[in-house]
């Protein structure tokens, strides 16, 4: 059937009337009305995008059509306004604004001459925008010969006189105006690109002089100290000082003009972008910075004006402040330095790590750049800046404030600095900092525990911090470096006793708040500096400690100035302690290795630091009950029981071979665990008699006395007859160490048990078993000539190099000299008086700690099997003497009589009784000692004396494991007194403890 109206070209609909439903559903007809409204926008758009590609294909055609015409017009007459005109629109054409540099080079009215006509703003604006255009095209390739000859034309136009003198002006603003567009562009980025992509040693590439010229011609089109000046030296600090290596890059020639064309007189123009420049530059940078500055300014010293010395110190200050430790020495992974040298560094602080710093995240330093950076710490260096606060004192807190950044990042340099310190001037600048910078601070004068909400919430104390801690570690350095004699005789570098005591009182208050209140430390940093509050809180210890040692031998403090007094409570304290004794899980001391302690110390509780740290803020009784307390927890933790027989270790000892029997026989054995002696006679039999625990002392004398006779060769003695291991070879060898470990094991049974030794060990080692470093000061005692001999040294003030000394120190063995580097090459590093403090560190660090660092170790590690090493360091070496061998102070007989108990027949008034009383009064002190080693009050159970029978001719006997004296009933005082004194004598066992 045809169409009627002629529509065949549309399809018929389709009508369905039978009434069936549709298949298809509402939501299917949705998607599909989606779809194609999809299709329609995808259409749409391919018809938008290819109008686009169109136009644009037509506009660049356009525009191509367009540059060629410009460009016919630019060869035609380069030099002209309009062939300028051509060269900016057509913009970064290389080879055009290579052409029109090389034309315009020719002649120099071809360059300014239109400046002189009807059309200067023209010139003055075209000339702005190619010079730009030009200095980027320099930056592709600027060791070009196309790119000296761009150069020079930009010399020519910046140049404040050139230009004028071409056209005879006296007043020619294109330098300026030129100077401030291209600034705003872009110049010194570029610049600096130039200069980096040529080779470091081409110095004879001409492109460089002209670069250089670049550098420091925008000076001269601006007046010193206005806004635009400081943003040009904003700009030459953080895009051309930051270049490396940069006056290595320059011929001598432009070396010497950039020199004298910095506008160093002019540094106090970045006092205020000195963040800026901190904020916009990376380490690497920052580091070019100071190494740059380093170059050109100390030459310069003398003739800068204040403000720009000012300026510069704090430049250098800010810098320092924000760069990681070791950022110009990175240490090497394998590089083992003397524990007096590391920066956790000295002697280890309990619980204090330093900044830590991966060595991947440090910058690569150029051998150059190390060299150059040297200067920084160097004593000349140092002296002339020091000399300068001389002359303009005010400049004394920002110099300190750069002293203690650079103190901070680089750690290795710290003696070379903290000497030439001490030495400047006589040695007066330690009083000169405590009298002008920390004590008349507020600080100073406040109680403990409100100084920590002092040290975080007051802002006003950030400049108090650099002085007080850079004072610390001068006081830490010289005592290392000063016998007692020089301390007590009011030493320049020193402060004077009077003020030592407020100073030391101020350390302490800090330091204790630090330990006290721990938990709001955290990862905080002071205020203004590259330093954590745990390491504020480990320098301060390290001074508190030497301080109070110097006190400890010779005591000048007023009483009670170590303690912290009412401030806490001392019963919580010791609560507080003990319960934290109580919670820990460890059984088993920690490494040996300082770096393992460490650890092992970063573990500890608050109480725990303080009285590992600065126990001496805690009553020495107090500690001494600390310390019998922990070993109690430790027994029960062991189940360990002294009244049990089991688990018992019982041991039989031949009577002439005392110490190698319990060397054999107790070195594989857990000597915290009862010990039963029996002894074996000379025919081989065992003595009668049940071990409660006489029998054991009896054989831990006899064994002491063995194992410390330095006729075995394991010790040798100082003056004071003061014993310390025998730094001989021999002594170092493997079956020695084995004895030293075992020895160790030994003393640490008698602390443990709290049996007294008679024996005295030499401060410098008794310092190892605290983990403690020792110095010059302790040397008197081992080596009197080699301490004079370093004293003199010291205080030489004649040339020290006459005296011909190199870092080397002589030892003997077997009649054999032979000489030890102290350093590597020591032999041919000769002694200075820059470096003599270093020397005397040296060879007092090698005699007291090197020579018996084996044998030490030995000792302590056999040592921490029994004690743990946090128990020791709530103690420091008097103290440690004390708790071995007892109080050697005069015997109180009202005292051992008041504590005494009577049995048998014996009462107070029992004529007997009275006898032994008077005897003992005529007893001298040492036959005292000898009956009785310690203060009553602490014998347990206490002291008793029992009759024995009415033998006039029997001796009086012990039973030392219960503290009993068997005394016959003597009816003569004469036959008492000789009785008893011959008992003493034969060591009867009168050892009570």
């Amino acid at each position: 059937m045809l169409p009627l109206f002629g529509d065949d070209h549309k399809r018929k609909r389709k009508i369905d009337l039978g009434g069936s439903k549709s298949a298809t559903s509402h939501a299917a007809i949705l998607e599909r009305a989606k779809a194609e409204r999809f299709k329609r926008e995808v259409l749409r758009r391919r018809e938008e995008s290819a109008l686009k590609i169109q136009s644009w294909w037509r506009g660049t055609l356009e525009a191509r059509s367009v540059k060629r015409h410009m460009r016919q017009l630019f060869l035609q007459d380069m030099t002209s306004l309009t062939g300028l005109r051509c060269l900016v629109l057509i913009g970064q054409d290389d080879d055009l604004l290579q052409q029109w540099s090389a034309a315009v080079s020719v002649d120099d009215h071809l360059l300014f001459g239109g400046l002189g006509s009807q059309d200067k703003a023209h010139w003055l604006t075209l000339l702005c925008r190619v010079s730009v255009l030009v200095i980027k095209s320099v930056a592709k390739t600027p060791s070009s010969p196309a790119a000296v000859t761009q150069l020079r034309v930009l010399c020519k136009l910046l140049d404040p006189s050139y230009g004028a003198r071409v056209l005879g002006l006296s007043d020619f603003d294109l330098p300026r105006v030129l100077t401030r567009h291209v600034m705003q562009h872009g110049l010194y980025q570029n610049v600096r690109s130039s200069i980096e992509a040529i080779a470091i040693d081409s110095k004879d590439d001409p492109a460089i002089p002209y670069l250089v010229r670049l550098a420091y011609l925008p000076f001269s089109n601006v007046p010193p100290l206005t806004e635009l000046f400081t943003q040009y030296m904003h700009a030459l600090t953080i895009h051309i000082l930051t270049i490396p290596l940069l006056p290595f890059r320059m011929p001598l020639p432009s070396l010497s003009q950039f020199s004298a064309k910095l506008p160093l007189a002019y540094l106090q123009a970045l006092s205020s972008c000195t963040t800026d420049i901190v904020m916009q530059t990376s380490t690497s940078a920052q580091i070019n910075i100071i190494a740059n500055l380093l170059h050109f300014t100390p030459p310069r010293y003398a003739i800068l004006p204040l403000p720009s010395l000012t300026a510069y110190i704090q430049l250098l200050r800010a810098l320092l402040s924000v760069l990681p430790v070791h950022a110009f020495d990175p240490p090497l992974p394998d590089s083992t330095a003397p524990a007096w040298e590391e920066d956790s560094d000295d002697e280890h602080v309990a619980g204090d790590t330093t900044v830590a710093h991966s060595t991947q995240s440090l910058p690569v330093l150029d051998a150059r750049t190390r060299k150059r950076l040297r200067t920084l710490p160097s004593g000349p260096h140092l002296n002339t800046l020091l000399k300068l606060t001389r002359q303009h004192p005010q400049l004394l807190p920002d110099m300190v404030a750069l002293l203690m950044a650079l103190r901070i990042v680089w750690p290795t340099a710290k003696d070379e600095v903290l000497g030439t310190l001490l030495l400047y001037g006589g040695g007066g600048l330690v009083r000169e900092i405590y009298r002008d910078q920390v004590r008349p601070r507020r600080l100073a004068a406040m109680k403990t525990l409100p100084l920590l909400r002092c040290c975080y919430a007051d802002p006003s104390l950030q400049d108090w911090w650099p002085p007080l801690l850079l004072l610390a570690d001068l006081y830490t350095h010289t005592l290392r470096t000063m016998g007692d004699d020089e301390f007590f005789s009011n030493s320049r570098t020193l402060l004077t006793l009077n003020e030592l005591v407020p100073f030391s009182r101020t350390l302490f208050n800090i330091t204790f708040a630090l330990y006290w209140r721990e938990e709001q430390l955290q990862d905080t940093r002071v205020p203004g500096l590259n330093l954590r509050w745990v390491n504020v809180r480990e320098r301060l210890t390290k001074c508190l400690q030497a301080i109070h040692a110097r006190d400890s031998r010779r005591p000048f403090m007023p009483p009670n100035h170590w303690h912290v007094g009412t401030q806490i409570d001392m019963g919580s304290f010791i609560d507080a302690a003990v319960h934290e004794e109580q919670q820990t899980d460890e059984v088993s001391g920690p490494p040996v290795t300082s770096k393992g302690r460490r650890a092992y110390f970063s573990r500890l509780s608050p109480h725990r630091e303080i009285l590992c740290n600065i126990p001496f803020a805690i009553p020495f009784e107090t500690r001494v009950h600390i310390f019998r307390q922990s070993i109690q927890i430790d027994m029960a933790k062991r189940g360990i029981n002294h009244f049990s027989r089991i688990n018992r270790v019982e041991v039989s000892i031949r009577r002439g071979h005392i110490a190698q029997d319990g060397y054999d026989k107790l070195s594989g054995e857990d000597l915290r665990t009862p010990i039963a002696i029996t002894f074996i006679d000379q025919f081989g039999e065992p003595e009668a008699g049940i071990d409660g625990g006489g029998v054991f002392k009896e054989f831990f004398t006899s064994l002491c006395k063995e194992v410390f006779d330095t006729d075995r060769g394991l010790w040798l003695e100082t003056k004071k007859n003061e014993i310390y291991p025998n730094p001989h070879s021999y002594a170092s060898e493997a079956y020695s160490l084995s004895w030293y470990r075992f020895i160790g094991r030994i003393l640490g049974k008698a602390l443990y048990e709290g049996i007294l030794v008679d024996v005295a060990f030499a401060g410098f080692f008794l310092a190892k078993w605290l983990d403690k470093q020792s110095f010059l000061d302790d040397l008197a005692s081992l080596d009197p000539d080699l301490y004079q001999g370093l004293v003199f040294l010291k205080n030489y003030t004649g040339n020290v190099e006459d005296l011909s000394l190199n870092f080397t120190v002589a030892t003997e063995e077997f009649g054999v000299t032979k000489a030890v580097d102290l350093i590597p090459n020591g032999s041919n590093v000769a002694v200075t008086r820059e470096n003599r403090l270093q020397y005397i560190c040296l060879v007092s660090h090698y005699r007291l700690t090197t020579q018996i660092k084996l044998q030490s170790e030995a000792f302590f590690e056999g040592l921490s099997e029994m004690i743990e090493p946090k128990w020791l360091r709530m103690f420091n070496q008097q103290e440690l003497q004390i708790l071995l061998g007892g109080v050697n102070s005069p015997i109180d007989l009202e005292d051992l009589r008041q504590h005494t108990q009577y049995g048998g027949l014996y009462g107070d008034q029992d004529p007997t009784i009275q006898a032994f009383w008077k005897v003992m009064e005529s007893f001298d002190q040492e036959h005292r000692r000898a009956f009785l080693r310690f203060g009553f009050k602490q014998l347990n159970p206490n002291f008793a004396i029992r009759d024995a029978g009415d033998d006039q001719h029997r001796l009086p006997t012990a039973s030392t494991c219960v503290n009993l004296l068997k005394l016959p009933r003597y009816t003569n005082e004469r036959v008492l007194r000789e009785k008893l004194l011959q008992a003493i004598s034969s060591g009867a066992g009168f050892d009570l403890s």
